[in-house]
């Protein structure tokens, strides 16, 4: 079965959040939502997950406008990344045909411009390039008026996840972000309120994972706070020792396997 992250440009409006919540229906293992970075999370799982992130796509579409936000988290759309996930006996060619359905039927039905990502290219070279150098793979050549534009893509697990900085100082964090980034941590320094974050995507978590990223920039400022972004795999979970887990925001119950599980759909 494939896993989906699906990550929508909306975090405040709670009533808006639920609706969304509603339209993805069954598949729903999570939801994350952050008023700083204006976005959310939805986690979704099992056999309808393809009918359900069509879904709710849809709903936000209905609902959103890009030109109406803002916040921290770089984007480029209402529906700004669409990564499908292989779990279980799926493998990566069941992902890239899922992206490739997924692109084909939103840029036809809502006339919106889709990039794809994944072996063939970055996620971070479609935020640099988008309409520069790089014209999307599906749809108009021309973000849409209110949808802007979707990056869907076929990946492998990826951790998403944020350590605060126990100074809020956002040059140290923007210098901290750019002395542990690496082909295994893409990392930025971002200002949330008033305190400071150190964001970070884990590209690679099953072998450099929540722990190595936090000895990394433990080792160059202090840490008042993990934020686990979604769900993790369990052995992300389980490598960082147990006695970090309530600072980093670590528990069994946030193992994608767990959620999965109690969905009666083994990813395992």
């Amino acid at each position: 079965m494939l896993e989906c992250v699906v990550n929508i440009s909306e975090g405040n409006d709670l009533e808006v959040i639920a609706e969304l919540a509603n339209a993805a229906g069954k598949s729903l293992l999570d939801i994350h939502s952050d008023p700083y970075h204006h976005r959310s999370v939805f986690t979704l799982f099992g056999a309808s997950v393809y009918n359900d992130v069509v879904k709710l796509t849809e709903k936000a579409f209905e609902l959103l406008d890009i030109t109406k936000h803002s916040g921290v988290h770089p984007r480029i759309g209402v529906v700004d990344v669409v990564p499908f996930v292989p779990l279980g006996d799926s493998d990566i060619s069941d992902a890239l045909q899922a992206r490739q359905r997924f692109a084909q039927e939103i840029s036809t039905r809502f006339s919106v411009p889709v990039f794809l990502y994944g072996p063939d290219r970055t996620l971070p070279h479609i935020r640099l390039e988008a309409f520069k150098s790089l014209a999307p793979d599906f749809g108009p050549p021309e973000p849409h008026r209110r949808y802007g534009s979707v990056s869907a893509g076929a990946r492998g697990p990826l951790v998403a996840y944020n350590l605060y900085l126990a100074e809020p100082n956002l040059e140290t964090a923007k210098l901290v972000a750019n002395q542990v980034r690496c082909q295994h941590f893409r990392t930025l320094g971002l200002r949330v309120g008033d305190k400071v974050q150190v964001s970070a995507n884990l590209i690679d978590p099953l072998n450099h994972g929540v722990y190595e990223f936090y000895q990394a920039v433990n080792s160059l400022v202090r840490i008042s706070k993990g934020e686990l972004v979604g769900l993790a795999p369990l052995k992300v979970i389980e490598e960082t020792p147990k006695e970090l887990w309530t600072i980093l925001d670590l528990s069994i119950d946030k193992a994608i396997e767990f959620r999965a599980s109690m969905t009666n759909s083994d990813p395992s």
